[in-house]
């Protein structure tokens, strides 16, 4: 009886460590299957190929053709005085009629910022030559030796950053972000002010005769991202009455930054999500996603400085969004951890940020003051 159970209690466990290693042979293989198809597993290179391609894809372009393409029509038209209204343009297209004979310059520029949107990464080291001298009136074309780019997060409340922005040589602020009542943590000074043409846009409806866009006073320049192709409207009536420099930024300069965000945003989810990164455009609405007027700044002074800080870029659990509102969310147009990384990498890896590697431009020195 006994030689019998011991018999029987062999085969339970014989058969329980065949059960056992049965099924690890089994989740093994299981297991590596479905990593061997993971696309954070790909070949680096080949992971890397696929984030630059589709990094180059721009849904959003086509509108932007059609825009630009519609107001060139309208503009090169020998009887139109303004814009003809037509049923099926956008809005922003249909509700504007400034007469094109006030805005000479307008078909000239529109065509040239249009035909030259197209990629460079060298763009990046025409910034300091083409806007220097604008910027300062004069033929320099000497880096700054040190610029601060004062991002608008909530992180800077109680920050006492104000007097170390305010030493730094050239200053860029965003969006006429008010500094009145915040001075000691975001500091006075400003010489540049950085901003997107909506931003103009609403300054023009607020003054159609002065368009007053200079919250740090009249002298103060301003850099200008063209949003939409209207907006050169706006842009032509202000810069008649401005009195120091209207900038727009190098439409090279535009691709040039759509292309590290996305790439950044792709490489964020694929990261993050183990899925192939075609499907990032499922959880994105790609004609409407953009880089930040702060990312964009920030690569202006990377352009143009020798040492570069950056200030009330990031977030915290408590802090608001803003400094300065009291908007709670983000939009959602804008990958902000898309572009922290990309901050981290410019100041941590500068060697490894794509397209301005391949440029052959050195990255300056970066701190991120958090």
């Amino acid at each position: 009886m006994a030689t019998s159970t011991s018999i029987i209690l062999r085969m339970k466990h014989s058969l329980l460590l065949f059960i056992a290693i049965t099924s690890f042979f089994i989740i093994k293989t299981l297991l590596f299957r479905t990593l061997a198809f993971q696309p954070t597993l790909f070949s680096s290179s080949s992971l890397n190929e696929t984030l630059f391609r589709l990094s180059a894809i721009d849904p959003g372009d086509a509108d932007l053709r059609k825009q630009a393409e519609y107001l060139l029509d309208a503009y090169d038209s020998s009887s139109a005085t303004s814009l003809p209204i037509r049923k099926h343009q956008p809005r922003s297209l249909r509700s504007a009629h400034q007469p094109f004979r006030s805005l000479p310059d307008f078909g000239r520029l529109l065509r040239q910022w249009f035909l030259s949107k197209r990629y460079n990464p060298r763009v990046i080291s025409d910034l300091l030559p083409l806007y220097k001298p604008l910027i300062t009136q004069t033929n320099s074309t000497h880096p700054y030796s040190s610029c601060a780019v004062v991002g608008n997060s909530g992180i800077l409340i109680n920050s006492s950053h104000g007097n170390l922005i305010d030493s730094h040589d050239f200053v860029i602020r965003l969006n006429n972000a008010r500094i009145n009542g915040f001075q000691s943590d975001v500091g006075a000074k400003t010489n540049l002010s950085f901003i997107n043409s909506n931003i103009l846009h609403l300054c023009a409806l607020r003054d159609r005769n002065h368009c007053s866009c200079h919250p740090y006073g009249a002298s103060t320049p301003i850099m200008i991202y063209i949003c939409q192709a209207i907006h050169f409207v706006e842009y032509l009536t202000c810069n008649s009455s401005h009195k120091s420099p209207l900038l727009i930024t190098d439409p090279r300069f535009d691709v040039l930054c759509s292309r590290l965000v996305k790439y950044y945003s792709l490489k964020r989810f694929v990261e993050e999500t183990g899925r192939w990164p075609e499907e990032w455009s499922k959880t994105q609405d790609e004609k409407m996603f953009h880089y930040s007027s702060g990312m964009q700044a920030v690569m202006v002074a990377v352009g143009m400085c020798e040492r570069v800080s950056l200030f009330g870029f990031g977030k915290k659990a408590n802090a608001k969004h803003h400094y300065h509102t009291n908007q709670r969310a983000e939009l959602d147009l804008h990958d902000y951890e898309a572009e922290y990384a990309l901050y981290r990498d410019l100041a941590t890896r500068p060697q490894d940020v794509p397209f301005v590697k391949d440029s052959g431009f050195k990255i300056p020195p970066i701190v991120l003051h958090l």
